[in-house]
């Protein structure tokens, strides 16, 4: 994908949450949950590991401020923060990305593993047969 189609690379100033010099925060555009935020780094890369150490910094900086901002206004219960890096860890836009994900006790029958039922068959390291 080149940065010309984009869509992060096109974000209108009207979207953007918190912004800082290397990254901004936006809605996600189709949220899993109330304040679903992407944090996107302003140079169009893949991976967040082809930023600079000083871009790294800048976004991890930002989605700080943006857990910081969704727990004052949304007071959740806990938070799902992650990327997904290449197209077989299921990145759809090509433009590197980092979702901070509210989430509620409740939101989910059984939330413990989190991020590790991407692979359902080996997400439940816990109970019989673990």
């Amino acid at each position: 994908m080149e940065p010309h189609d984009c869509p992060f690379c096109r974000l209108e100033q009207p979207r953007i949450l918190l912004e800082n010099d290397f990254a901004v925060a936006v809605p996600d555009g189709f949220p899993i949950a109330d304040g679903h935020t992407l944090v996107v780094p302003k140079r169009h890369v893949t991976s967040v590991f082809d930023l600079t150490d000083e871009e790294q910094a800048a976004v991890w900086n930002l989605v700080a401020q943006v857990r910081t901002k969704l727990m004052a206004e949304l007071t959740p219960d806990g938070f799902n923060v992650g990327l997904n890096d290449g197209a077989a860890a299921g990145q759809t836009v090509m433009h590197a990305h980092v979702h901070v994900i509210p989430r509620r006790l409740g939101d989910s029958d059984d939330p413990r593993g989190g991020v590790r039922w991407i692979l359902p068959k080996k997400a439940q390291y816990w109970g019989e047969g673990h």
